[in-house]
């Protein structure tokens, strides 16, 4: 693996924490994700089941992991099942886990091959009252594609149909909102390496160059420094298309006097950086870019200011967006009479700013979250307030990475320049 080895009792913690909210007689199924195909026989490489790597630590297909705390035997009471490798598969797909390697990544004692999983379930099964399992219930979610997890599900109730099936989302998505200081690391990690391209693209950008120059810029620098590569299509967005929010075809030439807008961010172990920075193409801020860039500052500091223990996600996006509202006032784009006199249901404000400020970060970019409650220290968010106006065809967003303190925030991007002279400044060195 490119990146350093978590440390197991990350792993074992977090087992813990789920077994202490499971009701009694409950076992826990949870299977690995796909390998999604292209055509033909290609495929699009293999990308683990977070909620599996969040309990284990395992980061390869065909991986199975159940949890049993009232198993009659203690050896039965964590097994997770890997691979079996062979002479052929080493030689066409190389190394596979051995059994030893697997305990010492997840600290699972008990580790069968995946072949031994539905002769080892059957003579556990029937002493189980209910099987909590897991299926994709982000609430952002629209994937069509049945996964490996879904179809466990139909089988076991196809195989079990008097048991009764628990869902493990709304555990796991609590557990794993509230970040451990090594899931942290591995984040700062991946930041770190996101700061080292951006500055590498801020020596390379200049009018003249492609979008899709910039994102090879960023490639180049995160695998070489052993990241997993992009922790999403990256948005490299100049001129117009920076008022296009999920703008990924990056395949224009970058114009003199454009802002180019970058949504990017690495991954590492897993775990995702996701940075948003704003700069102009030709090292040049313009009167009007930079008064529209101290705008969406402001609401970043704002915002970053509000982020605190116990807020609510909805109260918190209002109360942005009320600061936002003065701020596309004091730009022009409306008159305050202007928002007297609005239709409520579609105020003035959603023609500039129509996105969510924050959502949480971690092993997902747009990590497991419940909105409906609050802020807690520990818990990691991304804050990107931004300005389109498509009409100039100019478009601002800022993003940093906070986790949730007390006291002040501790921002993960502190080291990655967002201050309108620095970004001058590092652009004409």
């Amino acid at each position: 693996m490119r990146y350093q080895p978590f440390p197991s009792d990350l792993f074992v913690k977090n087992r813990q924490k789920l077994i202490a909210e499971l009701p009694p007689k409950s076992l826990v199924l949870i299977s690995s994700n796909d390998i999604m195909p292209t055509n033909a026989d290609g495929s699009m490489g293999f990308k683990q089941q977070t909620d599996l790597f969040y309990l284990s630590g395992l980061d390869q297909e065909e991986t199975i992991l159940l949890i049993y705390p009232d198993a009659p035997e203690e050896h039965l009471r964590e097994i997770a099942f890997v691979r079996e490798t062979s002479e052929l598969i080493a030689i066409w797909e190389g190394h596979k886990y051995t059994k030893e390697e697997a305990n010492q990544i997840s600290g699972i004692k008990n580790i069968q091959w995946t072949s031994n999983f539905e002769g080892i379930l059957k003579t556990l099964i029937y002493s189980a009252e209910s099987i909590y399992m897991i299926d994709n219930e982000h609430m952002r979610n629209s994937s069509k594609v049945e996964t490996q997890n879904a179809r466990l599900v139909q089988e076991i109730k196809d195989k079990y149909p008097l048991h009764r099936i628990g869902r493990l989302a709304p555990i796991l998505n609590t557990l794993r909102m509230k970040k451990e200081s090594a899931e942290i690391g591995a984040m700062q990690k991946a930041i770190d390496i996101t700061e080292s391209a951006f500055r590498r693209v801020l020596n390379f950008t200049k009018p003249g160059v492609w979008e899709n120059e910039i994102e090879a810029e960023f490639i180049h620098e995160f695998i070489k420094m052993r990241s997993g590569g992009f922790a999403y299509t990256p948005i490299i967005a100049s001129g117009a298309n920076a008022c296009i929010l999920h703008y990924i075809e990056n395949e224009r030439e970058c114009q003199d006097g454009d802002l180019l807008l970058l949504d990017v961010g690495a991954c590492y172990g897993n775990y995702n950086a996701d940075m948003t920075r704003t700069i102009p193409v030709n090292g040049k801020f313009s009167a009007r870019q930079r008064q529209v860039y101290l705008a969406v500052q402001a609401v970043l500091n704002y915002a970053t200011d509000i982020m605190r223990p116990g807020v609510y996600w909805v109260d918190y996006q209002k109360a942005v967006e009320v600061f936002m509202e003065n701020q596309l006032i004091e730009l022009g784009l409306f008159t305050r009479q202007d928002v007297e006199n609005q239709n409520p249901s579609q105020p003035l404000f959603k023609k500039y700013f129509m996105h969510g400020v924050a959502h949480h970060l971690g092993l997902d970019v747009h990590d497991v979250w419940d909105k409906y409650k609050p802020f807690q220290e520990g818990m990691v968010l991304t804050c990107e307030p931004g300005i389109y106006i498509q009409e100039e065809g100019l478009g601002v967003r800022l993003e940093n990475n906070l986790v949730i303190q007390s006291g002040v925030n501790i921002n993960l991007m502190k080291n990655i320049p967002l201050d309108w002279e620095e970004i001058e400044d590092l652009m004409n060195q």
